[in-house]
C-alpha cells in the first residue's frame, strides 16, 4: 500500500512541477513558485509514505522529512534547506501583499524543486530494488 501511495505522490510531484514550468513560461511567477513548492511537497510526502508517515500540517511534513530522512543521511541537507526556502517563498507568494517575484526568483525555485524531486526519486528507485 505505501509503495502505491508513494508512486502516486511522486507522479503528482512531477505533474505539479510541469504545471509550474508552464506558469513560469507564461510569466506567472507567483503561481509558478506555488506549484514548485507543492511539487517538492508531494515528493517529500511520497518518501514519507514509505514509512507510513504523514501530517495535516506543512510544518509536520517538513519536520518528519528532516528527522527521518535528512538526519538519517538518506537525503542531503541541501534538500532540507531547499524545502525550507521553497516553503518560505510559497508563503510570501500566497500571503504577502505587494510581494513581487521575478524570473530569477522563479528559476531558483524551479531548480530547488527539481533537485528535491530528483533526489527523492532516486531514493525511491533504490528502495524498490
Amino acid at each position: 500500500m505505501s509503495m502505491d501511495l508513494s508512486k502516486w505522490r511522486i507522479e503528482k510531484a512531477e505533474m505539479t512541477f510541469k504545471d509550474g514550468e508552464q506558469l513560469e513560461h507564461m510569466g506567472s511567477y507567483h503561481s509558478a513558485i506555488n506549484r514548485f513548492y507543492y511539487a517538492a511537497f508531494h515528493a517529500v510526502r511520497a518518501l514519507l509514505a514509505t514509512k507510513e508517515m504523514d501530517s495535516a500540517k506543512h510544518s509536520g511534513i517538513i519536520s518528519f522529512y528532516n528527522k527521518e530522512f535528512v538526519k538519517a543521511g538518506i537525503v542531503s541537507k541541501t534538500s532540507s534547506k531547499a524545502l525550507s526556502d521553497l516553503f518560505r517563498l510559497r508563503s510570501h507568494a500566497d500571503y504577502d501583499d505587494f510581494k513581487t517575484f521575478n524570473k530569477d526568483d522563479c528559476l531558483i525555485a524551479r531548480e530547488q524543486a527539481k533537485g528535491i524531486i530528483q533526489e527523492i526519486s532516486n531514493v525511491l528507485r533504490e528502495n524498490q530494488d
